[in-house]
C-alpha cells in the first residue's frame, strides 16, 4: 500500500514503495522497447551508438551537422589526445565551453578513457575557476571559444575542446561503479557541493529520458537550452538524445537557440519552467509557427511547472511534461506524461531504483544513486545511509494510483506556534492554482514583533495592464482570503507582499529561498 501524506503536514511513517516499470515501457511501441537496453557504462554506450546508429545525423551546431559514425570517430581521436598527456585512470579533466558539440565529444571522450569528467558552469569568475580546479584536484582543463583568458586562471594544464589526436584510441574498460562525473550542485539555498556520479547513475538516468510517449527512435530533433553542467541538460538533454538516436542541436545558450527554433524545428524541447513561460510569451506575440511547427513534447524539470502553463501549451497541440529529479539521483527519479488528468503531481518512480519514505521524506537506491560528494566525508554521510538509501531532503506524498507529489524540503520547514511543521511548498501549492500569478514564495517573517508566516505574490503583469496598484493588490488579497479560508487556523499566512519585480532565482531559474 502506498504511503498518502497531507499537503499541509509531515506524518512519520516508513513505507516501501514498490514500483511499476511497465508504466514507462508501455508508452513506447514494442518493437523500439526491444531495442532499448540499459547499457551500465559510458565506454560501452559510446560503442553502442556508433553501431546503432552510424548512418544518423547527431550533433549540430546549425550550421554544420555530423552523423553519429563522424561523432564516435572525433570521441576516439579525442579520448587520443587525452590518453596521451600522462593521465591516471580516475584522474579530472574539467570542461569550460558553452553547449556545443565540441563539448558533448569531450565529455564523452573523457568519460570513455575512464578519466572523470567536472563541466564547469560557464559563467564561472575566475578566482572561483580556480578555486574549484584546487578543490576537485583537476588534472586537465578543455576550454572552447571564447574562454581561453579564464581557462588560464584556472592553475592547471589547458588543452582546446576541439583537439584531437591523428588517430584514434580505444575505449578504456570501466567498471558501471567507478566515477563518471561530477556535476555541481546546491539546491535553492545550499552551497555548491560537487556531486559524484558513476557511470551506472548516468546511464540509468540516460534510458529513462527515453520513455515518453509514441515512437523516439531515430526520429526526433532536440533544442537544447540548459548548460551542460547542470545534470537536467547533460543526462536527459544530451544523453538521452543520444540514447535514442535523435539529433541534439545546439547554438551555445539559450536565448541563441530561441532565437532559431523556427530553422532547428524541434520535436523535443528539455527546458525548465522559466524558459518555458518565456516561449509561451514569444508565442502570443509571433504566433506558434515561432515553434517550428513539428514540436511534440517539452520536458521541463528542476523546479515547479504551473498548470496554467500545462493548459496553454496543450492548446498549441504541444504536451508539456513534468517530472522530479536530483543531481544525486542521476537526474530522473518521477516522470509525469498524465500532465492533463494529474497537473500537480510529478508522476510515477522511473525503472532502476528502489523508494521508501521515512517520515515523510523521500528516500532513494538503485542505479541512479550517486557516490558521495567530493572531499566532503560529512556531507556524504549525511546524504546517504550504509545501505545505500539516498536522503533526498525532500518531502512527498503518494496517491493510490502511485503518482507522486511533492510536499515541500525538510530544511524549510517553518515551526508553528503549536509545535508543528509546516512546508512553505504546500502552502504555495494553493496559490498557483491562480492563473494570474507567476511565482510565489512562503516564508517565515515577523509582524508586530511576532513570527507569521508570509507569502510573496510576483503578478503576471500582463494580466493587470489596465488596473492601477492597489487594484492588483486588492486582488491578491481575495486570493490569500480564498486560500486562508481552505487552511486551519494555524496555517494561515497573515502577510502579503505583492512584488513589482521578478525574484532572485538560481542558475535554472528556480525562486532563490535566500531573497
Amino acid at each position: 500500500m502506498l504511503y498518502v501524506t497531507s499537503k499541509t503536514s509531515i506524518k512519520k511513517m516508513t513505507e516501501k514503495i514498490i514500483t511499476d516499470d511497465s508504466y514507462f515501457k508501455n508508452m513506447l511501441p514494442p518493437d523500439e522497447a526491444a531495442q532499448l537496453e540499459f547499457i551500465p557504462t559510458i565506454p560501452e554506450f559510446v560503442e553502442w551508438i556508433e553501431m546503432k546508429w552510424r548512418y544518423n545525423p547527431a550533433l549540430s551546431d546549425t550550421e554544420q551537422t555530423i552523423r553519429y559514425s563522424e561523432m564516435c570517430e572525433r570521441i576516439g581521436r579525442k579520448r587520443g589526445l587525452l590518453k596521451s598527456l600522462g593521465l591516471r585512470h580516475g584522474d579530472r579533466v574539467a570542461i569550460l565551453d558553452q553547449s556545443t558539440p565540441d563539448a558533448v565529444e569531450m565529455f564523452l571522450a573523457v568519460c570513455s578513457a575512464g578519466f572523470v569528467a567536472v563541466n564547469i558552469p560557464s559563467q564561472l569568475p575566475a578566482p572561483a575557476l580556480n578555486g574549484a580546479c584546487k578543490r576537485f584536484c583537476i588534472k586537465l582543463l578543455a576550454y572552447g571559444e571564447g574562454f581561453e583568458q579564464d581557462a588560464q586562471a584556472a592553475g592547471v594544464n589547458l588543452i582546446r575542446v576541439s583537439d584531437m589526436a591523428d588517430s584514434r584510441a580505444e575505449a578504456t574498460v570501466v567498471d558501471k561503479n567507478d566515477p563518471a562525473a561530477i556535476f555541481f550542485t546546491g539546491g535553492t539555498t545550499g552551497s555548491p557541493k560537487g556531486a559524484v556520479l558513476p557511470h551506472r547513475a548516468i546511464m540509468r538516468g540516460a534510458l529513462n529520458g527515453c520513455y515518453a510517449p509514441g515512437r523516439q527512435l531515430a526520429c526526433n530533433r532536440y533544442a537544447h537550452m540548459l548548460p551542460l553542467s547542470h545534470v537536467f541538460g547533460m543526462i536527459r538533454g544530451t544523453m538521452s538524445a543520444l540514447y535514442s538516436g535523435a539529433l541534439w542541436v545546439s547554438c551555445s545558450n539559450a536565448k541563441q537557440t530561441i532565437s532559431k527554433i523556427t530553422q532547428i524545428r524541434p520535436t523535443i524541447i528539455i527546458a525548465v519552467p522559466g524558459i518555458c513561460e518565456i516561449l509561451m510569451e514569444i508565442v502570443k506575440m509571433y504566433g506558434v509557427g515561432f515553434l517550428g511547427g513539428e514540436l511534440r513534447y517539452i520536458i521541463a524539470g528542476a523546479a515547479n511547472v504551473a498548470p496554467r502553463l500545462i493548459r496553454e501549451f496543450d492548446r498549441l497541440g504541444v504536451r508539456l511534461f513534468a517530472g522530479y529529479g536530483l543531481t544525486e539521483a542521476g537526474n530522473l527519479t518521477s516522470g509525469n506524461v498524465d500532465v492533463l488528468e494529474k497537473p500537480n503531481s510529478v508522476g510515477k518512480i522511473y525503472p532502476g531504483q528502489e523508494v521508501k519514505v521515512v517520515d515523510g521524506e523521500l528516500w532513494i537506491r538503485g542505479d541512479n544513486v550517486f557516490l558521495g560528494y567530493c572531499c566532503d566525508l560529512k556531507a556524504s554521510s549525511e546524504a546517504m545511509d550504509e545501505d545505500g538509501w539516498l536522503r533526498t531532503g525532500d518531502l512527498v506524498s503518494f496517491d493510490d494510483e502511485g503518482y507522486m507529489y511533492i510536499v515541500g524540503r525538510i530544511k524549510n520547514l517553518i515551526l508553528l506556534s503549536n509545535g508543528e511543521n509546516i512546508s512553505p511548498e504546500s502552502l504555495e501549492d494553493a496559490f498557483y492554482k491562480c492563473d494570474k500569478l507567476r511565482d510565489c514564495l512562503v516564508r517565515e517573517d515577523m509582524e508586530d514583533g511576532r513570527g507569521v508566516i508570509a507569502v510573496e505574490i510576483y503578478p503576471r503583469m500582463e494580466e493587470f495592464v489596465d488596473m492601477k496598484w492597489d487594484e492588483v493588490e486588492d486582488y491578491f488579497r481575495k486570493v490569500l482570503k480564498e486560500v486562508n479560508s481552505t487552511l486551519p487556523s494555524t496555517h494561515r499566512i497573515s502577510k502579503l507582499i505583492v512584488r513589482k519585480e521578478d525574484f532572485k532565482r538560481t542558475g535554472t531559474m528556480k525562486v532563490s529561498r535566500n531573497q
